[in-house]
């Protein structure tokens, strides 16, 4: 992994880029909530008005991307169907329906008479988000940005550049038919930039990637800057010797096929070995007829599994048609497979028993733990979050789906009449500590 001082440093071209977005994202934080609402329904509407070059260059883009031979899986992420823009377009204007997640009173105490503490909550100021092909991440990061008041730059992969330049080309006009500043979102197009933003420690205050587990990794490792997101997106899904059968089968075949290339799809099912031979009688012609390629533990292969896993299956985000199969013996095995190789992103399980599934969901550390339903819930936009501009597998907040409230911080502010810390000490004055 490269060293940090390894990063180049930016130019002057990027610096008076980052420069216009910090100065943007100030005059965004001190807008009002029904001006941000605004600039969101006309940056939809730019968008619609722009569809046909957006559609064209994603066309181009996928083209190119196409003959250079880059995975299925990145190829299915960059792809930027009619349908997929519309969504895209209508996901704009349902976060200008949210609640507004700036200057919200967290809490609000007398501290003593004439001495009002309040905290509230605040943007964050400038984001700086890198992602690999989804053109799509381009309108929900942006929209979610300027909802919560911030500004952002935007680095995406450069099988990506053509369809986010028109993308961000429409959200620029329809900011400034808002009278918002334009820079409040920025496009970077060139490598030597992703790098170099990483040492804009004075410009960007939060670093989100959205892609591999390397470029993560080579993210976390090489910015002072705090970072938000997850390397891998290694799910588990176990059938407890008490799952309803046809339930089983009809969520893990979700969980896997759905959408395999996203982060939320199982890689790795965990089947009970008394329910084993029931469950892989069905689940195998069903993967198999949905061009599922299986890979099992010695177990699941006497079952009729063709191939046979290595330790390394554990440890794969496939991202892909692949699911890899054990049996174990009960409950503690599982959690403690899951433990030992989630990436604690998303783990559930199928049974019919409460109990089970209770300690199951208490026990497993991730930052979302399903009970009889597909791991593909995972997802702002399904929690009602309206979009999210990632996942985030840390422990510490904010976790899991990151929406709105992900992007605002608080300050404290303090209102007296004259109050000084000696009063206190001389008993002049005393602390009442009153929730108002």
């Amino acid at each position: 992994m490269a060293n940090i001082f390894e990063v180049p440093q930016p130019g002057n071209d990027l610096l008076e880029k980052a420069e216009k977005v910090r100065l943007a994202s100030i005059q965004i934080s001190q807008t009002e909530n029904q001006n941000r609402i605004k600039a969101l329904n006309f940056m939809a509407d730019y968008l619609e008005r722009n569809s046909k070059e957006i559609l064209e260059a994603n066309n181009a883009d996928y083209s190119s991307a196409e003959k250079k031979g880059i995975s299925g899986a990145l190829l299915s992420r960059l792809k930027l169907s009619k349908s997929k823009l519309n969504s895209g377009i209508e996901g704009v204007r349902k976060v200008g329906e949210l609640a507004d997640p700036v200057n919200q009173v967290q809490i609000k105490r007398e501290l003593s008479k004439g001495l009002i503490l309040e905290r509230k909550t605040v943007p964050i100021g400038v984001l700086g988000v890198i992602f690999e092909s989804r053109p799509d991440a381009v309108m929900q990061i942006s929209s979610l940005a300027i909802r919560s008041g911030n500004g952002v730059m935007l680095k995406g992969g450069s099988e990506a550049n053509l369809t986010n330049t028109a993308i961000v080309k429409a959200l620029q006009e329809g900011l400034n038919e808002s009278d918002l500043d334009k820079n409040s979102i920025s496009l970077l197009t060139s490598r030597k930039d992703s790098m170099a933003m990483l040492n804009l420690e004075k410009y960007i205050n939060l670093i989100i990637p959205r892609g591999s587990n390397e470029l993560v990794k080579f993210i976390q490792e090489n910015t002072r800057i705090p970072v938000l997101g997850h390397a891998d997106g290694i799910c588990h899904l176990f059938i407890d010797i008490e799952a309803n059968l046809e339930m089983a089968l009809s969520v893990a075949l979700d969980s896997k096929i759905q959408y395999p290339a996203a982060c939320n799809a199982i890689e790795t099912l965990l089947v009970h070995k008394n329910i084993a031979p029931a469950f892989l009688e069905k689940a195998i012609p069903l993967f198999k007829s949905n061009d599922v390629k299986l890979i099992g533990d010695k177990r699941s292969v006497e079952l009729g599994v063709k191939y046979e896993a290595s330790i390394e299956d554990w440890k794969t985000e496939y991202l892909d048609l692949i699911l890899s199969i054990k049996i174990v013996d009960d409950l503690e095995e599982a959690i403690t497979h899951i433990q030992k190789y989630s990436s604690k992103h998303t783990d559930g399980i199928i049974t019919e028993n409460s109990h089970t599934a209770n300690k199951f969901m208490n026990v497993v550390n991730s930052a979302g733990v399903f009970h009889n339903c597909s791991t593909r819930f995972a997802d702002g936009f399904r929690y009602g979050f309206g979009a999210e501009v990632g996942i985030s597998t840390q422990t510490l907040p904010p976790r899991g789906p990151v929406g709105l409230e992900g992007l605002v911080t608080y300050k404290y502010f303090l209102k007296g009449d004259g109050n000084i810390v000696d009063d206190f000490s001389s008993r002049k004055a005393i602390y009442t500590h009153k929730d108002l």
